[in-house]
């Protein structure tokens, strides 16, 4: 090994010649595993005919050192053993593309996430396992064969579902960016919840001036197609090519073909029938308190608000998070129209999110309202036109009289959010709310390539932060349609010659990507599967369902897969 971590070895190997990139990751991985002594070990694997070890692989000089050595040693699989597949095995097969190799010869040992991470105390061990890691990769990488990218073309179109703020601003975004768009809202009106609200936080804007202001872009753009009262009837195809049928509010089926899809259907505030003795006149929402306050018609002088009615409950587990921030804001509004009217909150705990929200909060209690809180165990009970509250800490009974009293109650997923979902394709959570593929690396999108998420169809959301996530929709969706031509990964399901038929795999395909079909054969019929390339996604359900060997995932063959299996037992 030279001074700078890097080894040669076997430059007379005569089948497949691997180059072995063993990377520190900082402390990561090198704060617990020896990797000059792992960089050593995988210069003895066989075919390994050049091996390195570095700092960051991932950086400048990493990637360079892997172009490079492509290039002087003639390699012909690449393997780097380092981090997460996900987050950078494209960054690694984008500079053996650009080397000249085949990206898809290109193989990952995940010694970070998989053993320095996970094994922080058993260093020895570790280490074992590491050398596995490297090993079955090492075998895997042999039996690599190229591949080549899948290309397909699209339709620089977009269908967005649901016309409040997230669809309209959405909408609006892709239509600057010169993207046809087809804007579904199921109502006579666009403008969703909006149109319900007074006033928004923190800044105290009127509603209706957002919503007016969006509709008429809207209205005034002529690459946007409004549908009203619509609903989505079906949708097939593919990425770039999807194809959607609609009905308007006529009753009039209409078919688009689109690029991509917006899902922002929305949520709607939860109707707290039978609680508190809920009446729609003395005991009303938040949204029905908005209802009064932007028409005029809320006269009361003593105002009661009670928290967490009907969320954080075995029903509805999650917190609707805008709840405590609207009640704050209509609690000021009303001491801002009568100073001498009493707003009393009774709350389990406040959130309020951000530093703007958390100065209305002390601002309302500088202007006289009073908060008190109360135990989940011992919840408010409304008696005539008072409210009987338990505090905690001293066990006094507060009786609390109301004219008006006021339910903060959280935002559901709409009734037929599982309709829709059963419609597409998409998942929908324990809530009905929709299911974005990935909370942090893809919050935007579904695992359905082609189709995205934004707004409080995905969770109560704030209407700054349901107008941030369309914006953000639109640039994800952006990202696919204004490409010449999709390209896919080729690590996709193969059909090989020992399918029989028996269709065991079409039932389990959970992207709907294999149909069995039938075909003559020496004047005989017969069927066997077929896989669409575009939909399938390479899960690998399919392969490990078939009994006979009749369908494999390129890049995940058998023979690859035992060959890994038999790296990993030869210590054994």
């Amino acid at each position: 090994m030279s001074g700078n971590g890097e080894m040669v070895v076997n430059p007379e190997a005569k089948e497949a010649r691997i180059g072995v990139f063993v990377c520190h990751c900082g402390s990561n991985i090198a704060g617990l595993l020896d990797c000059v002594q792992l960089t050593e070990y995988a210069a003895g694997l066989p075919g390994v005919v050049y091996t390195k070890n570095n700092l960051y692989t991932c950086s400048e000089s990493g990637i360079g050192e892997i172009k490079k050595a492509i290039g002087e040693h003639q390699l012909t699989r690449v393997v780097v053993a380092s981090c997460s597949p996900r987050t950078h095995m494209p960054l690694f097969k984008s500079a053996c593309d650009e080397a000249g190799l085949n990206p898809y010869l290109f193989e990952m040992a995940n010694i970070r996430d998989q053993c320095s991470w996970v094994h922080m105390q058993q260093g020895e061990d570790a280490m074992v396992k590491a050398r596995d890691l490297i090993r079955m990769a090492v075998a895997k990488a042999s039996l690599l064969a190229p591949q080549k990218d899948i290309e397909s073309s699209l339709v620089r179109k977009a269908l967005v579902i649901g016309g409040g703020v997230t669809g309209l601003s959405a909408a609006c975004t892709l239509a600057d960016m010169g993207v046809e768009v087809v804007l579904a809202e199921r109502e006579t009106r666009l403008g969703g919840l909006l149109n319900r609200i007074n006033r928004l936080a923190p800044g105290g804007e009127k509603a209706s001036d957002v919503v007016e202001k969006l509709v008429s872009r809207v209205k005034g753009t002529p690459r946007i197609q409004t549908l009203l009262g619509a609903e989505v009837l079906s949708v097939g195809g593919v990425i770039g090519n999807y194809h959607v049928t609609l009905r308007n509010g006529e009753g009039k089926e209409i078919e688009e073909t689109v690029g991509c899809i917006l899902v922002a259907t929305g949520a709607v505030p939860l109707k707290p029938e039978g609680m508190y003795g809920y009446d729609g006149k003395t005991v009303v929402t938040q949204i029905e308190l908005e209802e009064m306050l932007r028409d005029g018609s809320f006269n009361a002088r003593k105002v009661v608000m009670i928290q967490c009615a009907g969320s954080r409950v075995p029903e509805r587990e999650y917190c609707s998070r805008i709840c405590c921030l609207t009640a704050v804001k209509n609690a000021l509004y009303i001491k801002e129209q009568n100073p001498e009217a009493r707003v009393h909150i009774l709350y389990r705990d406040i959130q309020m999110y951000g530093t703007e929200n958390e100065r209305m909060l002390w601002e309302s209690r500088g202007k006289g309202v009073r908060y008190d809180v109360y135990d989940v165990n011992c919840p408010p009970v409304v008696k005539g036109n008072t409210v009987e509250v338990c505090q905690p800490l001293t066990g006094d009974v507060l009786e609390i009289p109301f004219d008006l009293l006021v339910l903060s109650t959280p935002l559901v997923a709409r009734d037929d959010a599982a309709a829709l979902a059963n419609l597409m394709r998409i998942p929908v959570d324990q809530n009905r709310f929709f299911l974005e593929a990935h909370a942090k690396l893809r919050p935007l999108d579904f695992a359905t390539d082609g189709i995205f998420l934004c707004g409080t169809a995905r969770y109560p959301a704030t209407v700054g932060e349901a107008q941030a996530q369309g914006f953000g929709a639109a640039s994800r969706a952006a990202t696919v349609l204004f490409k010449d031509k999709l390209i896919s990964s080729a690590l996709i399901s193969r059909v090989t010659e020992h399918c029989d038929g028996c269709a065991l795999c079409v039932d389990v395909c959970p992207y709907f990507a294999i149909k069995l079909e039938e075909y003559e054969r020496d004047g005989r019929k017969v069927k066997r599967i077929v896989s669409d390339e575009i939909l399938c996604k390479g899960c690998g359900v399919c392969a490990a369902t078939c009994p006979k060997g009749g369908v494999e995932v390129n890049g995940f063959t058998l023979a690859q897969l035992k060959a890994q299996v038999d790296a990993a037992l030869e210590a054994v």
